[in-house]
């Protein structure tokens, strides 16, 4: 995940890219003691924002390396109706995150939609967490590596 999302200091929290299409993208994260935002009751709930995120910016990351450019950063300027049926994951679980598509405007301003379960539920089971997060991509910052 790290060449997809370049973060340092353990706040790449991605455990794989799973799938990518136009409009969605599929990655998954593990709950691990050792995890930078761990707690002991488990990873918090709103960690699960930064997910939906990074999965986000792994589809870009994906995107980019395929047709030969650099990875350019990305800004996440909000969430809403960010809501999870749990207060905290348990440790020693697979999280599957599915960013979809909603809109990109022409100022390079997107929103996502998000959707988190466990790796082992039914497709159509309901998420444990779901929610939109809006994204900006401006022009004006470097590709990573460049600064």
């Amino acid at each position: 995940m790290a060449p997809l999302v370049p973060h340092a200091r353990g706040m790449c929290l991605l455990a794989q890219l799973i799938a990518v299409d136009d409009d969605s993208a599929t990655a998954t994260a593990l709950t691990q003691p050792e995890d930078l935002f761990a707690e002991a009751a488990g990873i918090p709930a709103w960690v699960g924002i930064e997910w939906i995120a990074q999965t986000v910016a792994a589809w870009g990351g994906y995107r980019a390396a395929a047709s030969g450019e650099p990875v350019t950063p990305g800004l996440l300027l909000g969430s809403r109706r960010y809501r999870s049926r749990l207060a905290h994951w348990p440790f020693g679980r697979e999280i599957v995150v599915v960013a979809s598509l909603d809109f990109v405007a022409d100022n390079g301003v997107t929103q996502v939609s998000g959707r988190l379960a466990w790796r082992d539920d039914d497709e159509g089971a309901e998420p444990l967490a779901e929610g939109t997060l809006t994204l900006y991509r401006p022009d004006s910052l470097p590709a990573l590596g460049d600064a």
